[in-house]
């Protein structure tokens, strides 16, 4: 059976999902940043927690997006499975460190 071409919608959602996951990440970064400068309230293991997350989240986005390719899949399906795990953790992480702080 032969599989749909991508279509400019497929690539306008990948382009999207990846600007999603890049303010989903800023976010996080910066308030990760401002915790180390005392300036944001964190969690004490918040280091060691921001470094014990990447690998584990690479090799899911990579299985991930791994699966999708050796299925056949288009550069859109491809990259969709790669952005989508990583944004969930991304985007956890920034509600979590969002709640720090007392309105």
């Amino acid at each position: 059976m032969a599989r749909r071409k991508s279509s400019p919608f497929d690539i306008w959602r990948s382009s999207v999902e990846m600007g999603a996951l890049a303010f989903e990440t800023h976010a996080v970064v910066t308030m990760r940043m401002m915790g180390m400068a005392g300036i944001w309230p964190v969690e004490k293991s918040e280091n060691d927690r921001m470094m014990s997350e990447k690998q584990p989240a690479f090799a899911k986005a990579a299985t991930a997006a791994t699966t999708v390719a050796m299925q056949g899949g288009r550069m859109d399906e491809i990259i969709s499975a790669a952005t989508k795990s990583l944004t969930t953790k991304a985007r956890a992480n920034r509600k979590r460190l969002v709640k720090r702080v007392k309105p």
